[in-house]
């Protein structure tokens, strides 16, 4: 169990290590709103990136993430803008269409034993495509409702405040922790993740929980898309371009092992803080350009990949 956990807590360590450098580096840097910051300006990114964790600890990998929450942006600003609709009328019909959306992906990998990569690419081009159906310029949202949702602040003490994004992310964290340890659902997907034809003698559903992980990818991406449209205040086809590599990227800094069966939807959260302390110190830094960033988040994926593999060796030599 401790061997298992071991990314977990080389990332937490990296980040408190990130953290104490950046305090004593930048003046400033160590203040409560700094680090809420983090959360604020990746709170849809945390999202997808639970909804990622489901599919990578089941064996499976979902690229179309990002394409989602484009075609999530571009439906609810059409909508709002263009047909008169309500935001509180838009938002869940596009939760359900992400939904469906992941489902049917989950369906095709499962019935036909296809290829996750492959499914999830199609779904990709597909909802990318659908974007450009729409319109092929950006749709600027200027809801009043819209607009105050984007600008609510929650005092927090001590003069820091947080976003609604923000609030939601965490619950879905929370959510996602809870459905992964304490759940029938979370128990198969480890299960499924570990070995599936185990699974499948042990009797588990299998098929259902298969489909069950593209569908709440689809849902977390769908939401996902929904707090960016809080974040950009429009719908673009070009929006979220990249990132489903982010997703990915925040998911195994966090410690879930790309094998599957391995991993902590908490893990998953400070693999995304990881990513946010990065841009952060590059940005504090002021003489660094932001792509920078891409390079350290390159360097630390390599690092955990090979760790990762250190770590299924010496298990598989017990």
């Amino acid at each position: 169990m401790q061997r298992r956990s071991l990314p977990l807590m080389v990332t937490m360590a990296l980040f408190a290590i990130m953290a104490t450098l950046g305090s004593v580096a930048y003046p400033g840097f160590f203040s409560a709103q700094v680090f809420l910051n983090l959360l604020i300006d990746n709170a849809f990114l945390c999202v997808v990136a639970v909804g990622m964790t489901f599919v990578i600890l089941s064996g499976g990998i979902d690229l179309s993430v990002g394409s989602v929450i484009a075609l999530t942006t571009m439906v609810c600003a059409s909508l709002v803008e263009h047909h008169g609709w309500h935001p509180l009328a838009a938002m869940p019909l596009v939760l359900v269409m992400g939904t469906g959306f992941g489902a049917l992906m989950g369906f095709l990998i499962e019935r036909f034993r296809l290829q996750p990569f492959i499914v999830t690419l199609a779904g990709m081009f597909l909802a990318r495509g659908l974007c450009y159906v729409i319109s092929i310029d950006s749709i600027s949202i200027s809801n009043e409702f819209y607009s105050d949702l984007s600008f609510i602040r929650i005092p927090v003490g001590g003069g820091a405040t947080v976003t609604l994004s923000a609030v939601i992310a965490l619950v879905v964290v929370a959510a996602g922790a809870y459905l992964a340890h304490y759940t029938q659902f979370g128990r198969t997907v480890y299960a499924v993740g570990g070995n599936e034809q185990s699974a499948l003698l042990m009797g588990l559903p299998v098929r259902a929980t298969v489909v069950g992980v593209y569908a709440l990818s689809g849902f977390c991406s769908a939401l996902g898309g929904v707090l960016f449209t809080f974040y950009m205040l429009s719908g673009y086809g070009l929006h979220a371009l990249g990132l489903e590599l982010d997703a990915i990227a925040a998911v195994v800094i966090g410690g879930t092992l790309l094998t599957g069966g391995v991993g902590y939807v908490v893990g998953t959260l400070f693999g995304v803080m990881m990513l946010g302390i990065i841009q952060t110190l590059i940005a504090f830094d002021g003489t660094l350009s932001s792509w920078w960033t891409r390079i350290a988040v390159g360097a630390l994926l390599f690092v955990f990949c090979l760790m990762q593999r250190l770590l299924t060796a010496r298990s598989g030599s017990h």
